[in-house]
């Protein structure tokens, strides 16, 4: 159930609120907002916080929120059971970064790394990155959940983005060795004991996990030119369109030096706002996860056993 959430609804939610900014009035520890322009500004403000868990409570009605925290810690009986390999390959990974001489260790083992890359892909990376691009809006343009205007605002970001990634400094030494040292303290805030502890987390211990991979990650793009914190800051919000319990709400950023826009629709309940999509997909998760459970096969009772005539 959670890496359904996540998929199907946390992830949409960033991407959608990545791009707004922080100006409203509204209490952002209360569910939805007072006006849709209102609602989007809170969860910004939380994003830009960090705060994932009141995130979740402001974006989602009090119901829908109730029933995300009670399917959590629900077992999703189609995820298979974790063996000795996964163990031994979690442990070992953790160790690279928790080890007290870590950062030297991995930066050690990366430098030299770094440099036959460059001697063999600097002069290519533009092609590949080109290639890449081209791929992902083969994408965008074969995704049947986007409409044609969400195409086209998502292809107007990675036009920025590609141009970005060319001419980034990815094998720069001092660059790697900060992003080494922001991905070791990272982990270790993370404090992950094993794979089991990370499936059986309940929502409150989740969210705070992943707070600190949101920052880590935010620091790790910065190293590299691009602050989310910024395009946040940029954001202008609109209304678009008010009528009958659905609006739209239009947001104009600026993405490394360049101003784009998107819209996000948003959904009237019980007098808040809440955006469309985050609703959408939260209950979309929650109804797969009931037509899971209902398909699984019921456990064996407790002693029971085989017997012949």
């Amino acid at each position: 159930m959670r890496i359904t959430l996540v998929r199907h609804a946390l992830l949409p939610l960033l991407a959608a609120f990545v791009l707004a900014g922080c100006h409203g009035k509204d209490d952002p520890t209360q569910p939805g907002g007072s006006t849709p322009v209102a609602s989007v500004q809170s969860s910004v403000e939380l994003l830009k916080k960090g705060d994932l868990a009141g995130l979740w409570k402001h974006a989602l009605p009090p119901a829908d929120y109730a029933t995300l925290r009670a399917d959590w810690s629900k077992r999703d009986p189609n995820q298979p059971p974790i063996t000795e390999q996964d163990r031994a390959r979690f442990n070992e990974t953790l160790q690279k970064f928790t080890a007290p001489d870590a950062e030297q260790k991995l930066y050690a083992e990366l430098e030299p790394k770094l440099t036959q890359m460059e001697q063999q892909y600097k002069d290519q990376l533009p092609v590949l990155i080109s290639m890449g691009d081209a791929l992902v809006k083969r994408g965008i343009a074969q995704n049947t959940t986007l409409d044609a205007q969400q195409k086209t605002q998502a292809n107007a970001v990675v036009d920025v983005l590609a141009p970005w990634a060319q001419k980034t400094p990815w094998f720069d030494q001092a660059k790697a060795k900060q992003a080494v040292h922001v991905a070791v303290t990272t982990v270790r805030q993370l404090d992950l004991k094993s794979p089991e502890a990370l499936r059986a987390m309940d929502f409150d211990t989740a969210m705070k996990k992943y707070a600190i991979g949101y920052a880590g990650a935010k620091q790790l793009l910065a190293i590299y030119g691009l602050s989310v914190d910024d395009t946040l800051d940029s954001i202008k919000l609109s209304e678009l369109e008010n009528k009958d319990g659905h609006a739209r709400v239009k947001i104009d950023y600026t993405l490394l030096g360049k101003p784009l826009s998107t819209e996000t629709a948003m959904v009237e309940v019980d007098g808040r706002w809440y955006s469309e999509s985050m609703l959408k997909n939260a209950r979309q998760s929650h109804q797969q996860h009931e037509d899971n459970a209902a398909a699984a096969p019921a456990p064996a009772p407790a002693g029971s056993a085989a017997h012949t005539d």
